[in-house]
């Protein structure tokens, strides 16, 4: 399913209109050391991007930037964005995860 969530994103029409809040965040996977690739929905907030993360407990990517974090590359609009991205879990469960550009 994200791979084809990644293509749509990507295709020339839809992936303008996506665009305006979806993007595709690739990272390094702590155990495996394999790249990976997800969509993700994100929000500005200054400089940096908010991804909220839907259902949490359901998913493993947002861990990987637990504690001190770790880089990661946001791409948006086609347009890859190196940074940092750090999670963040509230008293209620929700997982945010802070992705600041290099």
């Amino acid at each position: 399913m994200n791979a084809g969530v990644v293509a749509l994103s990507e295709a020339p029409v839809i992936g303008k209109l996506l665009g305006k809040a979806f993007a595709q965040i690739s990272y390094v996977g702590r155990r495996s050391g394999r790249t990976f690739s997800t969509p993700v929905n994100y929000r500005r907030s200054g400089t940096d991007y908010l991804i909220g993360v839907a259902l949490p407990d359901k998913k493993s990517w947002w861990r990987n930037f637990l504690g001190e974090g770790g880089p990661a590359t946001l791409r948006i609009d086609g347009v890859d964005h190196p940074g940092h991205a750090v999670t963040q879990r509230d008293d209620r469960g929700r997982v945010t995860v802070r992705f600041t550009p290099a």
